[in-house]
């Protein structure tokens, strides 16, 4: 073998090797990201956490050191039709109960029974054991779906005149054009409240895996929810809907080897009306997408692809104001059990 061509050998292996080390070098640099490339120290906790997929919240923790709901009958006049059942005597919970029709919906809308009780002197959700001086029957008015039509109210009708059957008992019920006129209107004012806002954090260069992404909104809080691929930041008071929710693909997250699920983009989610302003919700938005978009190496955008800047997420916390303001001089205040259950 001659000279020239061991030297043509040699350029082609040192040519092939760069090769191959450019492609692994490539393959690296788009490998999605990994819970382990982040430089700090996690728990065992988050870590069992990472490649395991959702789990289902921990319900066996004490939680009777958090703040508990404002407890408020279910029925309301505000959002709701009500009929009265008028009673001769006292009438049990277990009678109420077995009064009640298979489904506790009208069409699209709730309906609903409670009893005056006789002990406390408050309207309640009819219990087994209590007795009971009236009772009532109602069906809401409006919600996301829209309001009630003539048809929906003629069902209510129906379901709350057999349990006033069953009951032995008397009732009048409201006029439906001015109920149903009156659903219209409320569907308007929630149609021009509602607010369901949205940030999309998209990866600037490489793409994350789904324990990359559980890892960081982890720190902040976060966790895992029953759904592949979303994550929630729990409400300051127990039994109220989280605060924020975290969505990727569940495809990705549900993946025989999630690690090498590649994850370009996941939202950051508020719902506006369920939530109350005193826990500063949009901030927790805002805060925890900055701190995800640094940490991670991402960009805050909107639904359309546009990047967010700080100028505008100061735009949508003073219009969010304006909007609390209104839903406060309806006495539907943001988080309240009225507004939970008219924008849902």
């Amino acid at each position: 073998m001659t000279s020239l061509q061991i030297s043509l050998l040699a350029v082609g292996a040192i040519t092939l090797l760069a090769v191959l080390g450019y492609n692994l070098w490539v393959s690296r640099k788009n490998a999605p990201r990994q819970a382990d490339d982040w430089p700090q120290p996690i728990s065992d906790d988050v870590l069992a956490t990472e490649e395991a997929g959702p789990i289902e919240p921990v319900m066996g923790d004490d939680l009777s050191h958090l703040p508990q709901p404002e407890k408020k009958p279910a029925i309301d006049a505000l959002i709701d039709a009500i009929t009265p059942i008028e009673v001769d005597a006292l009438v049990s919970g277990d009678a109420i109960l077995a009064a009640l029709p298979h489904t506790r919906r009208v069409g699209t809308k709730p309906f609903a029974v409670e009893g005056l009780n006789e002990t406390t002197g408050e309207w309640e959700a009819p219990t087994a054991g209590r007795r009971y001086s009236a009772v009532q029957a109602s069906v809401q008015l409006a919600n996301r779906v829209g309001a009630i039509n003539e048809i929906e109210f003629s069902e209510f009708v129906i379901k709350a005149q057999a349990v006033a059957d069953d009951l032995n008992g008397d009732t009048v019920f409201p006029d439906m054009l001015e109920e149903v006129a009156r659903g219209r209107e409320l569907d308007q004012f929630a149609s021009a409240h509602d607010a369901q806002l949205s940030f999309t954090l998209c990866a600037k260069a490489s793409a994350w895996s789904p324990g990359y992404i559980h890892q960081h909104a982890a720190r902040l809080g976060f966790v895992a929810g029953v759904i592949p691929g979303r994550m929630v930041l729990p409400s300051a008071v127990q039994g109220l809907p989280p605060v924020l929710s975290l969505a990727f693909d569940t495809q990705a997250a549900m993946a025989d080897d999630p690690a090498l699920s590649a994850i370009r983009d996941f939202d950051l989610s508020l719902d506006v009306p369920q939530i109350s302003r005193t826990e500063a919700p949009f901030r927790q938005l805002r805060d925890a997408a900055l701190l995800l978009a640094q940490a991670m190496d991402g960009v805050i955008t909107d639904g359309g692809g546009h990047v967010l800047s700080e100028a505008a997420l100061d735009a949508i916390a003073v219009d969010l104001e304006q909007l609390y303001d209104a839903l406060d001089r309806r006495e539907l205040s943001a988080g309240s059990p009225q507004a939970r259950r008219l924008f849902s």
